[in-house]
């Protein structure tokens, strides 16, 4: 994900700052991300209203946040075993 300078907004900001706050002031911010782009207002709606202490939580809240836009496939994992049924299985091969 591309913060675009987000990263760096949201760490000179006045903390402690709320999620309205932030979304007042960066919501017009845009996220550029692998399958599209969200506003910092779009991806920050998402969450109840909160209380950011620093500004790692709230870049840990923005993160959490963001759409399936920020993830490429789709239920991909080189790590675990492809579900029975997953369209993404590859073929059978009989020996």
């Amino acid at each position: 994900m591309l913060l675009n300078g987000t990263g760096e907004v949201i760490d000179d900001y006045e903390y402690p700052a709320t999620t309205e706050e932030l979304i007042a002031e960066h919501g017009d911010r845009t996220l550029e991300l692998p399958n599209g782009s969200e506003t910092v207002a779009e991806v920050l709606a998402r969450l109840e209203s909160e209380t950011f202490e620093n500004p790692e939580d709230a870049r840990f809240a923005v993160y959490s946040a963001v759409s399936d836009k920020a993830i490429g496939r789709v239920g991909y994992s080189d790590r675990d075993p492809t579900p029975v049924g997953s369209p993404y299985a590859p073929d059978a091969v009989s020996f």
